[in-house]
């Protein structure tokens, strides 16, 4: 089942609320006292939200079995938790939770404990919460809770403005960069009563805030230009790793590239980015611990991948369903062990050998290259959605509607699209 737009968004709504309602009650019940846990000011946990909507994108098709169905929403979830407070912190320089107290936590984002809640969530979510929710949407008229949306939404977007210049402005003392300080510039500007209201509540609902040094130099440690160069670095060799893999087995010399442009894969760079991001505080850690994290993760992170080319595109670019041991053709037990096999080789011989490569490129030199190559690959990306889509379009029947379809036609037609991406099946 697929939901609309407007479905996701109030199951964002409501999750959100919920959410927040339940971390109050825990507090209170820890505390003896309310604390408003949101990152946000109203009775929102967006972080709920965006589990919830997770949920109900990629796991609708696994209702039936609740073990997996239990699983995916475990990882879904605890991967968004713990990606959500590394970038918190990565921004802010604040760790907003620590569950470094709990037995098996990963860096004190996430835990044992909490990914079973998680796992236990998705389970309601998908088979109570999701169509009760629509339920009520059909029974109301539908300008009261389009309306309803409309100002919620509004708000919702006000209030993370607020919250973020009330938390930039809980840096005057730190020893930040230019950008930041122009940011604290506008935050004095529009401090006022409420943003002080604000820091006060943040202070109070996460008592483990830390002050984390930055970098100074380019790309180092596991910083967003080490990040981006492994992206780009990873999206090429994964794409020559691939065709060189379909030349020796099935003789042929095919595009296995994610983009019109460039011999990019798109899917090989973002798990190299992720699994650095992720496994860099782990590299230490034996062969056996790597292994079975990159099994977990690259299923988990290709199986994702699957669901959303598919939901935004209408196009399935691989299928495991000949495959045994596979999980609705998106990924199989063998080619996962291969991910867990991946991060061993990748953490363990090619990152530090491509790390300190990357280290040693000039600061301002290795910069522009980055924002260059940044908003290369955005438009890249933009361009080959929309010659995608379009393709789509065109298998659907339907005509072209206006210059840039008209364009997408000319530039992009059937047969160029079938070089670039010869294993495509169109979903029916």
């Amino acid at each position: 089942m697929r939901y609309s737009g407007y479905e996701l968004l109030w199951f964002f709504l409501v999750s959100s609320f919920v959410g927040w309602c339940a971390e109050v009650i825990v507090a209170a019940a820890k505390k003896h006292t309310f604390i408003n846990r949101g990152f946000v000011s109203g009775p929102l946990c967006p972080i709920y939200g965006a589990a919830a909507v997770t949920f109900a994108v990629f796991l609708p098709e696994l209702k039936e079995n609740l073990f997996f169905l239990f699983l995916g929403g475990m990882i879904l979830a605890s991967f968004i938790e713990y990606f959500t407070g590394r970038m918190l912190e990565h921004i802010f320089h604040r760790k907003w939770w620590d569950y470094s107290g709990k037995r098996f936590n990963l860096d004190g984002y996430i835990s044992l404990q909490t990914s079973v809640l998680w796992g236990i969530l998705a389970m309601v979510s998908i088979w109570f919460a999701d169509p009760a929710i629509c339920w009520v949407l059909d029974k109301l008229p539908a300008w009261i809770d389009l309306t309803a949306a409309w100002i919620l939404t509004g708000l919702l977007i006000l209030d993370y403005v607020g919250s973020v210049i009330a938390v930039l402005g809980l840096k005057k003392n730190e020893r930040i960069s230019l950008i930041t300080e122009e940011l604290n510039k506008t935050s004095k500007l529009l401090e006022n009563t409420l943003s002080r209201h604000i820091q006060r509540r943040m202070v109070k609902a996460y008592p483990n805030i830390g002050i984390k040094e930055e970098e100074t130099s380019f790309a180092a440690g596991c910083s967003f230009y080490k990040l981006v160069s492994l992206f780009f670095i990873g999206a090429v060799l994964g794409d020559l790793v691939e065709t060189v893999f379909m030349l020796i087995t099935a003789h042929r010399l095919v595009s296995r590239s994610s983009v019109v442009y460039g011999p990019f894969s798109l899917v090989w760079g973002l798990a190299c980015a992720l699994l650095t991001l992720i496994l860099y505080q782990y590299r230490d850690k034996n062969d056996r611990y790597i292994f079975l994290m990159g099994t977990v993760l690259g299923g988990a992170y290709e199986y994702i991948c699957s669901v959303f080319t598919e939901v935004v595109f209408g196009t399935v670019f691989w299928d495991y369903s000949k495959l045994p041991f596979n999980l609705g053709g998106r990924i199989n037990l063998l080619y996962c062990f291969f991910w867990g096999l991946a991060a061993v080789i990748w953490i363990k011989g090619i990152y530090p050998a491509l790390s300190n490569v990357i280290e040693k490129i000039p600061r301002k030199a290795g910069k522009l290259i980055c924002n260059v190559m940044i908003l290369f690959m955005a438009a890249d990306i933009l361009i080959s959605s929309m010659a995608l889509l379009r393709y789509t379009q065109r298998y659907q029947g339907k005509e072209p509607a206006n210059q840039i379809e008209y364009f997408l036609d000319e530039h992009f037609p059937d047969e160029r699209m079938e070089r670039i991406y010869p294993y495509a099946k169109f979903r029916v």
